[in-house]
């Protein structure tokens, strides 16, 4: 599938830009005085992060369980892409992410809302396609409820993408990389400051050749983005940055247990959506972010920032589900046999707009330090759609595919299907009890309008979403702390087949406690929590009539603990590991066959351990392995169904050098070592579907700075 041309064009063009004599001589002083302009991260991982509160904090002193993730590990470690760089955190997991579809998550064990779990600077984009990462600093993950940060957002927690900003000296660099079965990649990235040194820039563009692991599930994709600021005054920064994403890639839909009991047996390449007629995924997507911060002194400060997403989607798949002739709603025949719809919907349409005005500030009463933070945001998010086709073209087998006839038809008129609007006001008091102790409270209240144009559902309801925690930091390198919390997720929406199919079940609340330790000893950053999260549980229930209802009945409740650890042990020596103990039981749902039951698709335990170790002998070389390993999951609600444990190991090298006087880093990476075949995904939705992971797979790449 070739790359569209200007793509092409917009990366000769920055190539030309970066290398041109001008860019090449443009001198790296910078005498304005800049209040914050670079974001930067520790070799081993950001030592702050923003998506745990309102600002950049230490993360020993936040009360919560937060992982980043550097540019420069992703770097490293040859991420480009949120699915990438999960496996590096055990706490996330995948949950219906199909490759060439939305790149999809849980983490503690509950699944990401895409309207509202992800953040580009705080700020809610559709998380409905893949969130490019060219364009990205550092990648937060905030575990747990974010009732007090973000208003509404699913139990699990928050993923927030902190955009590159522009440098002070100048940054002219290129990435190129090939990967098996003919991936290409290529990337620029280009920063530096004008010859007024008031204003800098920062840009990123990238082309890619999509060449799954999967049979068939092709395509390409397109990025190019900027980042502007200007220094009005010593005090005043105003931030501006830009980004477009085109992708086209053919999704490859999941596997159905055979006869409804037992796991398949197929290749993990095995493309089940490979009609002659099987049309690409196209997705387009857009931000427009703004940013305003005066100083007003070295203690108080304002912030006025605004965030516009846009995504539209053409939606086409050759889709496979259940097995008529033999009774089964979902579920493969015994013989391989699966019914195939055409399923067409085009023009979808989703436009997240976001603002906040943010005040922050520090003083005393009496021999109590407070560090106070106040505001508003307003969050409105509407859809489009038009009504979809789903129509049976006949069966196919998963070991011996048939060619089908498609419908030929095409998805009705567009238009605004949904509307959620959401005013919140926040405030937060950090208050420094003694020089150990300290206090953060906050609260939130959120007013939630829903409107539901075909179904006549209308919701306007506020909430309260109380935050509290004490922290008790003896010295700068330990930190104990509890805290509890409550969160707010709009109702999901019930799936295809159900008597109120499309429709949303009205906002719910959790609750989660928890504490924990960090603790720096020798350079080595230790982490560990304990916590509890209750909410509401989303089901089917099938005594409801034919099809089903999809309702909120009953309880999950997710009990876990949480390790992590990272730094040098020596040195040579750095070590990352990360891993999750989940305990996750369903209750109150009326249903006898689920209560007590496993939460579907969540491990017990799971785990990642990566390492990497500079050669003393050879300079610049480094090796590094990282293995992941995922206890077994349950299929259903039931629990009929356990999904094997798998473990899994990946083995890379970069050795940095000089070539043509140009810093280079060459990268080179085997994923699957073993080649092990393993289930990296059991989502329970649209009646449970599994997922293959990769097969052994390789990577090459160059990193030339100039």
């Amino acid at each position: 599938m070739p790359t569209p041309n200007f793509a092409v064009s917009v990366l000769a063009l920055a190539v030309a830009q970066a290398f041109s004599p001008s860019a090449l001589a443009q001198s790296s002083s910078n005498d304005a005085k800049m209040t914050e302009v670079v974001v930067s991260a520790s070799r081993t991982g950001g030592e702050r992060a923003a998506v745990a509160g309102f600002s950049d904090t230490p993360l020993m002193q936040t009360p919560a369980s937060v992982s980043v993730l550097s540019r420069e590990q992703m770097q490293d470690l040859n991420i480009r892409s949120t699915t990438d760089a999960a496996k590096f955190d055990a706490s996330i997991s995948d949950s219906y992410n199909a490759v060439g579809y939305a790149e999809q998550f849980s983490i503690r064990g509950f699944k990401l809302n895409n309207a509202n779990s992800y953040r580009k600077d705080g700020m809610a984009i559709s998380g409905d396609t893949q969130i490019p990462l060219e364009n990205k600093e550092r990648l937060e993950v905030l575990k747990g409820l974010a009732g007090l940060q973000a208003g509404v957002a699913a139990p699990g927690g928050i993923v927030n993408y902190v955009t590159k900003r522009p440098t002070n000296a100048p940054l002219r660099s290129v990435t190129l990389e090939a990967s098996e079965r003919g991936t290409l990649f290529g990337a620029v990235d280009l920063g530096g400051r004008f010859e007024d040194k008031r204003f800098g820039y920062r840009v990123n563009a990238a082309a890619e050749r999509l060449r799954s692991y999967i049979k068939g599930a092709d395509g390409h994709r397109n990025f190019v983005s900027g980042a502007f600021d200007w220094q009005i005054t010593p005090q005043a920064l105003l931030q501006i940055d830009a980004d477009y994403q085109k992708k086209s890639q053919v999704t490859a839909p999941g596997f159905q247990l055979i006869s409804g009991t037992t796991l398949p047996n197929v290749a993990a390449d095995n493309m089940l959506n490979n009609q002659p007629w099987s049309k690409p995924v196209e997705t387009e997507s857009s931000n427009i972010g703004l940013r305003f911060q005066y100083e007003f002194n070295q203690d108080w400060s304002a912030t006025i920032s605004a965030n516009r997403h846009t995504l539209k989607r053409d939606d086409y798949t050759a889709f496979p589900l259940g097995c008529y002739r033999e009774g089964l709603d979902s579920g493969f025949c015994a013989n391989g046999d699966y019914d195939v719809y055409d399923y067409v919907s085009l023009g979808e349409k989703k436009k997240p707009q976001t603002m906040q005005a943010m005040v922050q500030g520090k003083f005393a009463t009496g021999t109590l330090r407070h560090e106070l933070t106040a505001g508003y945001s307003y969050f409105k998010n509407s859809e489009y759609w038009g009504d979809y086709i789903y129509e049976g073209v006949g069966t196919s087998n998963i070991y011996r595919p048939v060619v089908l006839q498609a419908t030929g038809l095409s998805s009705g008129p567009v238009s605004e299907r949904r509307n959620d609007q959401q005013r919140s006001f926040f405030a937060q008091d950090v208050i420094a009890l003694n020089d150990t102790l300290k206090l953060h409270a906050g609260a939130r209240h959120v007013q939630v309008k829903r409107h539901e144009a075909k179904a006549k559902y209308d919701i306007d309801q506020g909430f309260w979403l109380p935050n509290v925690a004490l922290v008790f930091s003896p010295n700068a390198g330990l930190a104990v702390y509890g805290s509890y919390a409550q969160g707010l997720e709009l109702g999901s929406i019930a799936p295809k087949g159900t008597s109120n199919e499309k429709q949303a079940l009205p906002p719910g609340k959790s609750k989660q406690l928890e504490a924990g330790v960090k603790a720096d000893v020798g350079g080595l950053n230790l982490a560990a929590s304990i916590f509890q999260i209750t909410k509401g549980l989303e089901f089917t229930d099938y005594t409801l009539g034919t099809g089903g209802t999809f309702v909120r009945s009953g309880e999950a409740r997710h009990r876990g603990v949480e390790f992590s650890a990272q730094g040098k042990l020596t040195s040579d020596l750095l070590l990352g590991a990360s891993a999750t103990a989940l305990n996750t039981h369903q209750e109150g749902t009326g249903q006898p066959g689920m209560d007590g039951k496993r939460v579907p698709n969540v491990a017990k335990f799971k785990s990642t351990v990566y390492a990497e170790y500079a050669v003393p002998q050879v300079a610049g070389l480094k090796l590094n392995a990282n293995w992941q390993y995922s206890g077994n999951k349950a299929f259903d609600d039931q629990n009929k169904v356990m999904v094997p444990a798998y473990h899994l190991l990946n083995l890379g090298a970069a050795w940095a050098t000089s070539i043509a006087g140009n810093k280079t880093v060459l990268r080179a990476q085997v994923n699957n070592v073993t080649n092990k075949f393993y289930w990296r995904d059991v989502t329970p939705d649209l009646g449970g579907y599994l997922f293959p992971g990769a097969e052994r797979t390789f990577k090459l790449s160059a990193q030339i700075d100039f």
